[in-house]
């Protein structure tokens, strides 16, 4: 089954998880500049903190001042690893400093020597859509090279910092969310002088991709300075994994979805694993309009930084069709077409547990390196009793049948290092902004509205979990 080392766990953000906004000398992120939203409605970005709105990062799940309390309960349920991501304004407030923030630096101490405390490997999210506020305004984003020097800046820090403390790290969160109408925003931090509803923003494909042009030029340079100077370190990608089936067996609908899956799940890691552009991407490019400026030794950066191992988030799958009058679903910063062979979550989700060992089998037959799973569960509406417990059966089986999948791959041949299931403590929603789109395991008494005074639970899944991890996967009965 499950490798001896396997490294089970769960998976933050610090702008959805931290708090502490400004505590310590932190600047403002982007997303600190996002309003809440619901399924319905979206999210609003302002360009300086208004009272009538409520900002969810803001306060968050306050792991700020319950790291230890935090942390004691992932290593209650037996985490091997625990995927948090470094606030990039925490450490560099502007983004544009040339000396870090020690307040910060030293918060993260704290957290890695509790975490090595517990017997926790640390993942560590170098970005997770938290580009400082003022340093997206100025640079709209990675739209500008110097955003690259901005960055690499972040990253010599950090690495200088934990060396011995961390062995894992990923570069971008979801970095191939910036093809995607619903994710360029985020993935991007392209905001200059805009307010207003989130999904109000569309930038053109040229300047998508060459923002994005430039997190890989990054990701490569962060993966060189690892290789030469921090041989011990382990760095991998991280992409969303959307899988996408034809709506028929229409050829055109089998076409469709192949080239679904070349732009949207291989273009990027294309890049981060074999070290260039793939082979289609000039006529994508051309049926764009987009002209890539690529500067002297890009494309050399590119080949010498490639990535130690793959990892995704997985949530769902969708089906991509000529019929596009068919029902639509939405999901993880995409949409596609309903599969009426799937159930939905209760935020529309399509439920695939064998989209994901299809996934694990594609990206291993393509790249043969090492895969792990860092995002993975179901958002839901929990319910709290009135003795304090939370009956989660629905996150249970949901990833319970996930779980079977990843060991049918693994006994497929898959080489599979670990598995962190999203939000393992509630935390923020990234696309809606509420707390009532629950993820973890552990309960935390917050709400939409920002009341509560942020307890924490245990779920039904929490001691589910425990036994998971205790017997690596081989006891995933309720």
């Amino acid at each position: 089954m499950f490798q001896k080392d396997f490294l089970w766990g769960g998976a933050v953000a610090a702008n959805q998880f931290e708090g502490a906004w400004d505590a310590d000398g932190k600047g403002p992120s982007v997303p600190d500049l996002c309003t809440n939203g619901t399924r319905d409605r979206a999210k609003w970005i302002t360009q300086k903190v208004r009272p009538e709105y409520l900002y969810p990062s803001h306060e968050a799940s306050d792991f700020y001042h319950h790291y230890k309390e935090d942390i004691a309960l992932l290593a209650e349920m037996g985490f091997k690893c625990f995927r948090l991501s470094i606030s990039w304004s925490r450490i560099f407030p502007t983004g544009l400093e040339e000396t870090p923030n020690e307040k910060g630096l030293e918060f993260y101490d704290k957290v890695f020597d509790e975490c090595k405390a517990h017997g926790i490997q640390p993942l560590v999210t170098i970005s997770h859509y938290e580009m400082p506020y003022m340093l997206a305004c100025r640079n709209n984003g990675w739209l500008s090279r110097e955003t690259i020097d901005c960055f690499l800046r972040f990253v010599e820090t950090i690495f200088a910092r934990y060396q011995g403390k961390v062995k894992y790290w990923l570069t971008f969160n979801e970095i191939n969310a910036g093809q995607m109408p619903l994710g360029d925003v985020i993935s991007t931090s392209m905001v200059a002088g805009y307010e207003g509803p989130v999904d109000g923003i569309r930038h053109t494909e040229q300047e998508r991709y060459q923002a994005l042009h430039h997190q890989l030029v990054a990701s490569a340079k962060t993966v060189i300075l690892a290789h030469t100077q921090y041989p011990e370190y382990s760095i991998g990608n991280m992409i969303t994994f959307v899988v996408s089936y034809p709506l028929t067996c229409a050829p055109q609908d089998i076409l469709m979805s192949q080239q679904h899956m070349q732009q949207s799940n291989w273009y990027c890691s294309d890049v981060q694993v074999r070290g260039r552009y793939p082979y289609y991407a000039e006529k994508m490019w051309r049926d764009k309009g987009v002209q890539l400026e690529i500067a002297p030794g890009d494309l050399e950066a590119l080949q010498q930084g490639t990535v130690d191992f793959m990892s995704f988030s997985y949530y769902m799958s969708i089906c991509v069709g000529q019929q596009g009058e068919k029902d639509k679903v939405s999901g993880n910063l995409t949409g596609g077409l309903k599969n009426p062979y799937l159930e939905t979550s209760d935020w529309g989700w399509q439920i695939d547990p064998i989209g994901l060992r299809y996934a694990l089998n594609e990206a291993y037959d393509r790249y043969g390196i090492p895969l792990m799973v860092v995002e993975n569960g179901l958002g839901a509406i929990d319910q709290l009793e009135e003795d304090g417990s939370i009956h989660d059966s629905y996150r249970i089986d949901y990833m319970r049948k996930h779980i079977q999948q990843m060991a049918l791959a693994v006994e497929d041949g898959v080489d599979l290092m670990g598995y962190t299931c999203w939000g393992c403590i509630d935390l923020v929603s990234l696309t809606t902004g509420e707390m009532r789109k629950r993820y973890g395991m552990v309960y935390v008494d917050k709400k939409d509205d920002g009341s509560g005074s942020l307890q924490r639970r245990r779920k039904d899944s929490f001691y589910w979990y425990q036994k998971v991890i205790a017997s690596n996967g081989e006891d995933l009965d309720e």
